[in-house]
């Protein structure tokens, strides 16, 4: 339904208008590929809309503004790291109190023994670690799941995204375990440490997991890094009810469905893991990340943490669990993603997805708009049930001219697929200005 040669002039019109507004990105964009490899400090920061990345000045609450003055409303939200939103008072109070008392140490403080008591109440499982990201939480908990069970492969989803775990980037070709596309240098074949199996697909989960070489299910809720792909009625309750038959462990991976309530999709829904991962949004912003486990398996776990080698066991890291990461995480948690901030964010989510639906349905467009929590994603299809349904649906031609035409008139959304995640700071004028963004976008594709 969609001209594509309208949609590449129209593209290409808006690069024009990009280049135009912001010269002084333009020119760091230039003296960064000096020195920094593809002109960024990571790599996928090269996903953005335009013909470079937008440089960034500062950020507060619900705005970013960039190195030309150009103001936007961020429903990026670091792609959930700043979930609270930016430069919150109280965070930044916490953390600029804990760096003039040394902010690493090798030792715990109190604030440690806060956070493990915060995370036990709000995901109901009673014994936690910490770590630098959601991507070392998860491996750590693999290992941890190889060794309680004495089983060599981990399953994933279809097209999951679990950090940079290379057991997880993984996906299925036909019957084959494949490499992800996109992965470099893959250490070993995936084939060899990972089972991959559809979600929304309780059958396939079964015969895979009969086969008894699989020590855990790391898995989100449901799917975010593909594009929302929610959980059909009964799949959860039958993978736990099917890892358990099978002796394997299930692992949460509660990063992103976080936004699901405060104690993610775990609390929201019910559900009863042997292990939740969380990461990015409980710090504020700042580095951290924890993963908690089953009374059960933690005193499984208690001899092997005793032991005089845990140092070089693969768990750990020199700076995790640093009084300055224990004190963003108390701050955070302590005034932020509360049953009463989910409780404002929620419905601007709401509002996003009946704005969306509405201006989807005057244009007669078989696309789809889906929400979780106070996370919704737009998709230029109907909506898929598992993830290669997800990915195979993907457009990036439609979804980079939507993504360059929201940001040039002061919209930001997550670089990957369609995201608007929403905080607190964000207000309704806010979601009816994306509203009347992604209506003037669809006008101009379908005039």
């Amino acid at each position: 339904m969609i001209d594509r040669t309208r949609l590449a002039q129209l593209h290409a019109a808006e690069e024009t208008t990009f280049r135009e507004l912001h010269p002084r990105s333009a020119e760091l964009a230039a003296r960064a590929h000096g020195s920094l490899l593809a002109g960024v400090p990571m790599p996928w920061m090269t996903r953005w809309p335009g013909a470079f990345p937008v440089f960034v000045d500062h950020a507060e609450g619900a705005r970013l503004v960039d190195v030309d003055g150009v103001s936007y409303v961020d429903l990026c939200l670091g792609d959930t790291g700043a979930m609270t939103g930016h430069a919150l008072p109280q965070i930044t109070e916490a953390i600029t109190a804990r760096a003039g008392r040394g902010v690493t140490t090798m030792l715990p403080g109190e604030d440690a023994v806060w956070v493990g008591e915060e995370l036990a109440r709000r995901f109901g499982l009673p014994a936690w670690q910490l770590a630098m990201s959601a991507t070392d939480a998860n491996r750590f908990v693999l290992r941890f799941a190889r060794h309680l069970t004495g089983r060599p492969r981990v399953a994933v989803m279809d097209w999951c995204y679990h950090g940079t775990v290379d057991e997880s980037l993984a996906v299925l070709d036909g019957d084959r375990v494949v490499p992800r596309p996109g992965a470099l240098g893959p250490q070993v074949d995936v084939a060899v440490t990972t089972a991959v199996v559809p979600f929304n697909d309780l059958d396939a989960l079964d015969r895979r997991l009969a086969q008894g070489d699989v020590a855990c299910l790391l898995m989100e809720p449901a799917l975010t890094n593909i594009g929302i792909v929610l959980p059909e009625e009964g799949y959860l309750a039958g993978v736990r009810e099917i890892t358990r038959r099978h002796g394997v462990l299930l692992i949460n991976d509660e990063t992103h469905t976080m936004c699901a309530g405060p104690g993610g999709a775990t609390r929201a829904w019910d559900l009863e893991p042997d292990l939740i991962v969380v990461g990015k949004a409980i710090a504020g912003g700042i580095p951290a990340a924890a993963y908690g486990m089953t009374a059960e398996i933690a005193a499984r776990l208690a001899g092997p943490m005793l032991g005089h080698e845990i140092d070089v066991a693969g768990v750990g890291g020199t700076l995790t669990g640093n009084p300055l990461a224990t004190a963003a995480i108390r701050a955070t948690l302590s005034s932020c993603l509360r049953e009463e901030d989910f409780a404002g964010a929620v419905p601007l989510a709401e509002r996003f997805t009946a704005g969306v639906a509405g201006v989807i349905e005057a244009a007669g467009l078989p696309w789809h708009v889906q929400r979780l929590g106070c996370r919704a994603e737009y998709w230029f299809c109907p909506p898929p049930r598992d993830g290669a349904a997800a990915a195979s649906a993907v457009d990036e031609e439609i979804e980079a001219f939507f993504h360059l035409w929201a940001l040039n008139r002061g919209v930001l959304l997550t670089p990957f697929h369609n995201m608007a995640l929403f905080s607190p700071a964000h207000t309704e004028a806010d979601v009816d200005r994306h509203t009347e963004v992604f209506a003037g976008a669809v006008e101009a594709l379908t005039a």
